[in-house]
């Protein structure tokens, strides 16, 4: 085994909501240089000035370029690098909605290869990006443009071959990057999706398409959050190989899945992932803050995955000593800090379920996520609010006060359709009664949590961004209400039936379970609050 330690940084999502603030951020590079993170990339899809394009980031809260300029200055005194990182094809939903952008767009958040003013707005970009960093390092993104080329290109040009447009304008950017002196890497993705049936995995085929061209001086990121088997990554990076271009390595320090962090599977994760790059001689590597759908967890709530990782890239494997360096540093144990995510957890099981999200906004009524729990998991939330309220008095202890109120307010929410099902067909006033008073304490819970999450968001990022929480769970509240009064109205013989809890409830697929939770994070496309059209 290769034993020269891997260079580590982190990349930070501020375009899913939250855009953090620079005093958030400098007190982030103060804990990433303790750790022993020599980088960080901000990862800002339309979340930073650019002379020229007013609608980019309009309303969005992008950081300015005096904004990006001081984080630059104050990184380089703690001898911290930050890499710009953007995206130069896909993700770009926030600026594509406008109608400037609309002769820039092929098809929903990827940008229309070939058009030229796509390549001025490119332009632009990385002229502020020279203005603003002094790292000529770049992550020019382009991963996950699945369908690049089938849509206004498509119009325009009929079907051409994906992998030719796709080479053709990392081409274009990767020369507007050296114009500007830039050294561009890439998410690796879309070279393997083409040349392997869509999917990202090792292949036992060569990757050899028609039109596929990589530009000399472009590095490879091999994204990988998913795996536990040192043997998987392995394969993927001997794939890589065939490709011919230097490789990163991006793991995955799990905080995009709602409100809770995923710190023991991370850390697993990024052990089986590490050992595979010392193995194969990757030289550097990032972990991911990724934050999908609205930036839900704290920026501090990966610590425990980012320790691991800066610890296992150093060579320091050894348990008892990774846990001595942690609560030296944060002033608590592992195990402390770990109880956040006990709430959803299947016993030592370490696969990534989230409750906690998809049952805070599952209708009560319609129901359609209530096979997936039981009575286990509301007690598990009383028991993880118990152990985490010493926390929230100590560091960071209003991240521990939004999660533990999160569960405080489970405890109650997570089983209110199920029973509001059984009372209402049992008929039983007394029953209903019971109900009406789980609504109505599940009210008060939700308020609390509110407030919490709204300060915890207030101290860490800037105010653009949270208006989607104000609509999300203020709809959350005003349903639990309205609930709550057709179920007084049928207990007082106002209304004859509720039509919703007649409905037999279904498992979700086949492979489902009863009382069985899931991992659910699709707020985005209006399952959670509009799963029937």
């Amino acid at each position: 085994m290769n034993k020269k330690a891997v260079k580590v940084g982190v990349m930070l999502d501020c375009s899913r909501g939250a855009v953090y603030s620079v005093e958030t951020l400098k007190n982030y590079i103060d804990v990433l240089k303790k750790m022993g993170f020599s980088s960080l990339q901000l990862y800002t899809e339309d979340t930073y000035e650019v002379e020229g394009e007013p609608f980019f980031g309009y309303l969005r809260g992008r950081y300015s370029k005096e904004e990006l300029k001081e984080l630059v200055k104050y990184a380089e005194t703690k001898k911290i690098t930050i890499i710009p990182c953007i995206q130069t094809l896909a993700h770009l939903v926030g600026a594509l909605r406008w109608p400037a952008y609309f002769d820039c767009t092929d098809i929903g958040d990827i940008l229309l290869a070939g058009e030229e003013r796509v390549y001025t707005l490119i332009d632009n970009m990385f002229r502020t990006c020279a203005e603003c960093f002094t790292c000529r390092e770049i992550n020019i993104g382009m991963d996950e443009a699945h369908l690049v080329g089938l849509g206004k290109y498509l119009d325009k040009h009929g079907y051409c071959n994906r992998f030719s447009i796709l080479s053709k304008h990392l081409h274009r950017v990767c020369e507007i990057a050296a114009k500007y002196g830039f050294r561009p890497m890439i998410w690796s993705d879309m070279f393997f999706r083409l040349a392997n049936h869509g999917k990202y995995e090792p292949s036992d085929q060569p990757l050899t398409v028609e039109g596929l061209d990589i530009p000399e001086n472009l590095r490879l990121i091999y994204w990988d959050y998913y795996s536990l088997k040192t043997e998987h990554y392995d394969a993927m990076l001997k794939s890589h190989e065939q490709l011919g271009r230097e490789v990163v390595f991006a793991g995955g320090a799990w905080t995009w899945s709602g409100f809770i962090p995923y710190n023991r599977f991370s850390i697993e994760a990024t052990k089986a992932a590490l050992k595979a790059c010392r193995e194969n001689g990757v030289k550097e590597a990032f972990f991911t803050s990724w934050k999908d759908d609205g930036s839900e967890s704290s920026i501090w709530s990966n610590l425990p995955a980012l320790w691991y990782a800066a610890e296992y890239a150093r060579g320091n494997y050894v348990e008892e000593a990774i846990a001595a360096g942690f609560k030296k540093l944060f002033g608590m144990t592992l195990d402390e800090f770990l109880h956040v995510e006990d709430a959803e957890r299947d016993g030592d099981s370490t696969e990534i379920r989230n409750p906690s999200k998809y049952m805070l906004y599952s209708d009560p009524f319609l129901g359609i996520f209530d096979r997936t729990v039981s009575k286990k998991n509301a007690d598990l939330y009383a028991k993880t609010y118990e152990q985490l309220l010493p926390l929230c008095k100590g560091k960071f202890g209003y991240m521990f006060k939004t999660i533990a109120n999160l569960c405080h307010l489970q405890e109650k929410r997570c089983l209110l359709g199920i029973n509001a099902r059984a009372a209402y067909r049992s008929g039983d006033k007394e029953q209903i009664g019971r109900v009406i008073e789980d609504f109505r304490e599940a009210e008060k819970r939700l308020r609390v949590f509110a407030s919490s999450f709204e300060a915890q968001w207030e101290k860490e990022c800037k105010p653009f961004g949270y208006e989607r929480h104000d609509i999300r769970l203020g709809g959350a509240l005003r349903r639990l209400e309205h609930c709550r009064r057709r179920l007084e109205q049928f207990a007082a013989g106002k209304l004859k039936s509720i039509p919703e809890l007649d409905e037999d409830i279904l498992l979700l697929s086949d492979k489902d379970e009863d009382g069985k939770t899931i991992l659910y994070n699709d707020w985005i496309y209006g399952s959670i609050i509009k799963p029937f059209g």
